[in-house]
């Protein structure tokens, strides 16, 4: 890959350690001759990443999430670096960062190319999302009527506490935890995964990377509240369709070249299936 010699750093100095690391990697870039900009800001304001090599993240996901509209419309890289969490997309330790920074200054990393969703709620309302769409009622205690289509077929009616339309990258946030599929982030595909629906047959379904997904609210003087990854929120106009497709843009994330998908979910959610005997086994 090419060196690195203009770097962005955003920080989130509320998490334990960030400053501290953050200072050093700026030491390290700078005795290399790198330029460095550094911002507390995210979301990150349209145009701050123009120029740049690549962007450093020092937080967690919810901090990187931040950064990835503005990433992705500058094509700019992004190397995460974990202070928060579990750390799904800041791959980065603070240990590994110290150690392999130099090497990755010069170009020694390799890119994850992941999909991003597209969400438009209206004229000139459009958005990107790395992790999911949520879509829910105004006020979080109400079920809401969606009405699902495919690329004008219609898929099926929803009665449900919500919606979650998620990435291949998304996959372990939300859409897991209401019981939708894990999928490797090198899939092409969306997954939509109803939140607690009233029919019980109702299950998550996978659509190919063309599609074009059209979703109406049915029930009358009552608007839906759309989320992407969790921060940016719009409120949609009555009986206008949220359309949601893959993004012919894509994020960049900087990993090491024995990155390992599997080996970060065995980790991150202490995911095994191997047997472990009872120390106290029946008799």
């Amino acid at each position: 890959m090419q060196p690195i010699r203009t770097l962005a750093f955003v920080v989130n100095d509320s998490k334990s350690g960030a400053p501290e690391l953050a200072k050093a990697l700026i030491a390290l870039a700078e005795e290399r001759g790198v330029e460095v900009r550094a911002s507390g800001l995210y979301p990150t304001p349209p145009g701050s990443l123009r120029g740049c090599d690549a962007c450093c993240v020092i937080g967690g996901d919810g901090t990187l999430l931040g950064v990835v509209t503005e990433a992705a419309r500058e094509n700019v890289p992004v190397i995460g670096v974990n202070r928060g969490s579990l750390g799904f997309l800041t791959t980065f330790s603070g240990e590994e960062a110290r150690q392999l920074f130099p090497a990755i200054l010069e170009g020694q990393y390799c890119l994850a190319n992941r999909s991003l969703l597209e969400c438009s709620t209206g004229p000139g309302q459009h958005d990107l999302a790395l992790n999911d769409v949520l879509i829910k009622d105004e006020f979080s205690s109400r079920l809401v009527r969606l009405e699902v289509f495919a690329d004008d077929e219609l898929v099926t009616e929803y009665y449900c506490d919500g919606l979650i339309f998620s990435t291949p990258t998304g996959s372990t946030a939300y859409n897991l935890s209401a019981g939708g599929p894990l999928i490797h982030p090198g899939a092409e595909v969306i997954a939509m995964t109803p939140i607690c629906p009233h029919t019980l047959s109702n299950r998550s379904i996978i659509f190919r990377h063309d599609v074009c997904l059209r979703v109406f609210h049915r029930v009358e003087r009552s608007r839906v509240l759309v989320a992407m990854d969790g921060q940016r929120k719009q409120l949609t106009c009555e009986n206008s369709p949220i359309e949601i497709s893959i993004s012919p843009k894509r994020l960049a994330l900087v990993q090491r070249c024995d990155y390992s998908h599997f080996a970060v979910v065995r980790t991150k959610l202490k995911w095994s299936g191997g047997y472990v005997e009872s120390p106290n086994p029946r008799s």
